[in-house]
């Protein structure tokens, strides 16, 4: 299983990002199940959207919620307040609150890979895709 961020998924749906053509081939060429996280798909949603490409994040609301592209794990409330404490530890060192959302969800599930440009991520002691 593999975790997929915000940036990667970015690059993947808007044509005109530098990393947009290797994401498109990267996710076509993966045989691997991939999961995301509510967050993930919020702050994928919401960067669309306020970049002026409502029609794109409304498509790729689409994908995400037909759940065809990957699953998405809802965090749980106890995942949450988890987050929170990461977050307040880590906050200094730049993590988002969503990178500490990531973090729970990769731990919990145990995985092992994500694709991500989010620098926070080496941090995570994963492998880094592509």
């Amino acid at each position: 299983m593999i975790f997929v961020d915000t940036g990667a998924w970015f690059a993947r749906f808007v044509p005109d990002d530098p990393q947009h053509k290797n994401m498109v081939q990267w996710f076509t060429n993966n045989d691997q199940p991939l999961v995301t996280s509510d967050y993930c798909v919020d702050e994928t949603l919401t960067l669309l959207s306020i970049r002026k490409r409502t029609q794109l994040a409304i498509e790729a609301g689409s994908q995400f919620f037909d759940e065809t592209m990957a699953a998405i794990c809802f965090l749980e409330k106890s995942q949450i307040e988890r987050a929170w404490i990461l977050f307040q530890q880590r906050a200094n060192a730049g993590w988002s609150f969503t990178d500490c959302t990531s973090k729970i969800v990769i731990t919990d599930l145990k995985i092992q890979k994500a694709v991500a440009f989010d620098q926070h991520f080496q941090q995570f002691g994963i492998e880094i895709l592509p």
